[in-house]
């Protein structure tokens, strides 16, 4: 940044301040009491709009230089809020895929569930097999057992 813009945003920052009021008040109030100091009328009035054209002029270029800086900071900003676009799009997607992530485990769960399940059925089911065939086993050993007596 140039010492001219410096410059100049430190004196549009001061233009809207209470000092500037007080400053341009007292200048306003001095130019009229020149013709205390012997200046004409006309003169006076000459210098007066002057002076206050050319301010217009100079505040006129610094509104301009300070839209257009803030063009400049607002096209940063613009800039900011594509990235955070971005950003939340790659969000979004990484929550969906997430979300699909997270239905396979349990669909994979539920699949492992219900075979847990199957496999204790099948193996409660053996077990009382097992008990029968003990059972019939032996009743079919005390049929064939040869009677001591």
């Amino acid at each position: 940044m140039t010492n001219f813009e410096k410059v100049s945003i430190k004196a549009t920052n001061w233009i809207g301040t209470t000092g500037s009021i007080v400053v341009h008040s007292i200048l306003f109030v001095g130019i009229f009491s020149l013709q205390l100091l012997g200046f004409h009328f006309d003169t006076i009035l000459l210098i007066l709009t002057t002076a206050v054209s050319l301010e217009a002029i100079y505040l006129a270029i610094f509104i301009q230089m300070t839209v257009n800086r803030n063009t400049q900071s607002l096209e940063g900003v613009e800039d900011d809020i594509e990235e955070i676009q971005e950003d939340f799009k790659d969000l979004e997607d990484d929550v969906e895929d997430i979300s699909e992530d997270i239905d396979k485990i349990q669909e994979s769960d539920e699949v492992e569930e219900a075979e847990e399940l199957l496999t204790k059925r099948t193996i409660t089911n053996l077990e009382q097999d097992l008990q029968r065939l003990t059972k019939d086993i032996e009743s079919l050993k005390k049929q064939k057992a040869p009677k001591l007596l």
